[in-house]
């Protein structure tokens, strides 16, 4: 049994395919068709080397390496993980294969789908495996619920608009908020960049704050289009930023209980030690968000490299 053309459709419309390297949401080099060097195929195929804004593939090789990943290394441990599996649940086991790796058909959804409680281990999928670093993303949320009704029922969304298919104007406002589309109006807002109302549609407004995000971040195409990258960095941009916040103040509350006690015994001034500790912070956070400080030092500089 191979994914059927529903299933790589289903694949593509949340992995989109973006043929020059970019992190994704958890900072992990990543290139075509969602591929990364934690894949045997694309490691090989990359000779270990992945470089943001530098590394780039061609259209037909990233639909010739997508082939050989699903062939080589994601169906195999299907065809071995779900015994008897019809088209539509060996789709779902394939997208759980390729998203979160091999070793998830050993997690409880697929426990529970071995053992004939079908109904429990979609259950069981729709609400777990949503988080990168330890946050939760809402692609992430959407994706494992539409996986759960393909496993369970054979239910394909329609309409394929997942996390990688590019937004682009519309001229109209859709039927329904696009949630996708949403989410990023909502971090643009709260980067400074003005979309208008936050209700799902990619209009104008929309269109012309993805183009200013943009072009604050040089190695994003400025088309004004909300691709597979510059969503990426619009979530990375996010994280960052509250994960900052939130160091800052869990360290640094910490830090100056240890640095008053310290300060106490030693004679010190307490101002001193603390602003030493908020700074060691800082400096931590900027060095695990460098690549977000970066490129936005390259964007002062006008530095600019294409993604």
């Amino acid at each position: 049994m191979e994914t059927s053309i529903g299933g790589r459709a289903y694949m593509r419309g949340h992995e989109g395919e973006v043929l020059t390297c970019y992190l994704d949401p958890a900072g992990v080099p990543t290139i075509g068709t969602g591929a990364t060097l934690r894949s045997r195929v694309a490691y090989e195929f990359f000779g270990g080397k992945l470089i943001p804004g530098v590394t780039k593939i061609t259209k037909a090789q990233s639909d010739k390496l997508f082939r050989a990943m699903l062939k080589e290394e994601y169906e195999p441990p299907v065809r071995d993980g779900m015994p008897g599996a019809n088209q539509h649940e060996f789709d779902a086991g394939v997208d759980c294969c390729y998203n979160m790796g091999p070793r998830s058909l050993n997690w409880n959804w697929a426990k529970l789908w071995r053992a004939g409680k079908k109904t429990q281990a979609a259950t069981y999928l729709a609400t777990h495996y949503h988080k990168a670093n330890g946050k939760v993303l809402a692609g992430l949320v959407r994706r494992r619920r539409e996986t759960a009704q393909i496993l369970l029922h054979g239910i394909y969304p329609a309409h394929v608009m997942g996390e990688g298919v590019p937004r682009k104007r519309k001229h109209n406002a859709p039927d329904q908020p696009d949630p996708v589309v949403k989410e990023a109006q909502q971090i643009l807002t709260k980067r400074g960049f003005n979309p208008g109302a936050i209700d799902g549609w990619m209009g104008q407004r929309t269109k012309s704050a993805v183009l200013a995000y943009q072009e604050a971040h040089p190695h994003l195409v400025n088309d004004g289009i909300l691709g597979p990258a510059t969503l990426a960095q619009l979530r990375r941009d996010a994280q960052a930023a509250g994960q900052i916040v939130k160091d800052t103040a869990s360290k640094g509350a910490g830090g100056g209980l240890f640095a008053g006690v310290a300060a106490f015994f030693s004679g010190l001034p307490w101002g001193w030690i603390v602003a030493w500790i908020v700074l060691a912070v800082f400096v931590w956070a900027a060095w695990r968000y460098r690549d977000v400080f970066i490129r936005r030092f390259n964007s002062m500089r006008n530095k600019v490299v294409t993604v």
